[in-house]
């Protein structure tokens, strides 16, 4: 059996402006290259198309998808993207009915076996983890597929979760994901521009789940419960990808990478034993942070750390996530930069409860910090998420999966307008980037990442044209 996995893009970015994303900051799909490769191991023929890294319209997908023949297509799809996804998938059923077409990701697991309902070019879903679900349904050869667990299929024309299946334990038996199916990996992907010194660089994910109930976040896919590799296993994984790609700086992109500390203790000993001379970044909790940690991370390459703030009302913070002093915050990124290392900071806007006054304040404490950087997303009341389930209690929910991708405002808080929300956002990005210490953070770029600074220099023409349509 010949299997095709799809990664598409979505039609949809900023509404009807030109999508530059990706000049920005291009990451590899790895859960779909994780599955991938297990079926690699397994000995079946497999090939993987990314949207993002090579982009093209449903028509053209279709006809390419066709013309390599694939018994099953395997479409990996959040919110934003699933409508695109099925697009395709329509076409490749109305020119060859007998390809099967299977869906995961985030969006299929958190909307669930009704999907089948109302998208009849798609066969099954994967809920939950992947890479053993498609693998059996490989080796069965799509027969009895009510049989497996983790499968959403049609019985009796209706679609029905088969069983859950099990979270796999030890993520160390899962090889490494298959970079080799990207054509023009590493050259056509990067890091977030001005966060990396080096390139060739990528993402890794090191670990699964999270113990935390953010009221925004969905874990529909990896669950509540955390697990993660071995430090030996991440250790081997950057040395393959510096060894086969030439890759010098990797971020973890787990959304607690600090959170066991005994693992990042050992990691950071076995890097340096190692001689590994790749840098990282890596996402941290501010409750893990202490000067003994910073030292280790910064002592083993680490070149900046991100931090999730979201918001700076304190009552805001309280109805959506665990909640951290503010005062303790400053310290504690202070206590990053005296480390040596940068800090960005990761922000939203539109929060269910937040007025203009709650937003203020937010933007008043993001300009109050050390941070180098911010990363603004628009609110996003994604299926998977607590919030979803009361999210018209707090406002106004346009839910059109085209643009639910954190760059649209389709939440409207009570008392707030789309217009006023973009006004505030804008404004917080401008105030922000503005500032003479900001600026000559970035312009000492020029040394500190001449990678970056190569890419923003040769697409500085979409990059003006954009930022003076948005008012920055």
């Amino acid at each position: 059996m010949k299997i095709l996995f799809l990664h598409p893009h979505g039609s949809n970015w900023l509404g009807t402006q030109k999508d530059i994303s990706t000049i920005f900051n291009l990451m590899p799909p790895l859960g779909m290259m994780s599955i991938a490769a297990v079926l690699e191991r397994e000995g079946f023929a497999v090939e993987l198309i990314d949207c993002y890294g090579a982009p093209a319209e449903a028509p053209a997908l279709a006809g390419e998808i066709l013309r390599r023949n694939p018994d099953l297509v395997a479409f990996s799809c959040t919110t934003s993207s699933f409508l695109e996804g099925n697009r395709i998938a329509e076409l490749i059923k109305e020119r060859r009915p007998q390809v099967a077409t299977v869906v995961g990701g985030a969006h299929a697991c958190t909307i669930g076996p009704s999907l089948l309902d109302s998208f009849p070019a798609i066969d099954y879903l994967v809920i939950g983890e992947g890479e053993r679900t498609m693998l059996e349904l490989v080796r069965s050869g799509l027969r009895n597929p009510e049989a497996i667990p983790g499968i959403a299929c049609r019985i009796d024309g209706k679609g029905t979760l088969t069983s859950p299946r099990e979270l796999i334990g030890n993520l160390d038996e899962l090889p490494f994901p298959a970079y080799h199916l990207l054509p023009r990996f590493p050259g056509r992907y990067n890091l977030p521009l001005f966060s990396y010194p080096k390139a060739p660089n990528t993402s890794i994910i090191s670990s699964r789940g999270c113990p935390y109930r953010c009221s925004y976040c969905d874990r529909s896919v990896f669950s509540q419960g955390f697990r993660f590799n071995s430090p030996e296993y991440i250790v081997e994984h950057v040395a393959m990808l510096n060894r086969d790609y030439g890759i010098r700086h990797v971020f973890f992109y787990d959304d607690l990478f600090t959170f066991d500390r005994s693992r990042v203790a050992e990691f950071c000993d076995l890097k340096e034993r190692r001689g590994l001379k790749v840098g990282y970044n890596c996402i941290a909790r501010l409750e893990h942070i202490d000067a003994e940690l910073l030292a280790l991370l910064k002592r083993s390459g680490c070149w900046q750390v991100n931090f999730g703030i979201e918001s700076g009302d304190p009552e805001v913070l309280r109805k959506h996530r665990k909640f951290f002093g503010l005062d303790e915050v400053g310290r504690k990124l202070q206590m990053v930069r005296e480390a040596g290392m940068r800090v960005k900071g990761l922000f939203m806007i539109g929060l269910p409860g937040e007025d203009e006054t709650a937003i203020r304040r937010t933007i008043e404490y993001g300009l109050s910090l050390p941070l180098d950087e911010i990363n603004i997303t628009k609110f996003t009341p994604f299926p998977g998420a607590p919030i979803y389930r009361t999210i018209g209690d707090y406002g106004t929910f346009r839910e059109d999966w085209d643009l639910m991708n954190c760059l649209n405002f389709v939440f409207i808080p009570t008392g707030m307008t789309e217009d006023r929300l973009q006004s505030l956002y804008d404004e917080f990005i401008r105030r922000f980037y503005h500032r003479r210490q900001i600026q000559l953070g970035y312009a000492s770029m020029l040394w500190k990442s001449p990678h970056s600074f190569l890419i923003f220099m040769r697409n500085l023409p979409e990059i003006l044209t954009f930022a003076l349509r948005q008012g920055w």
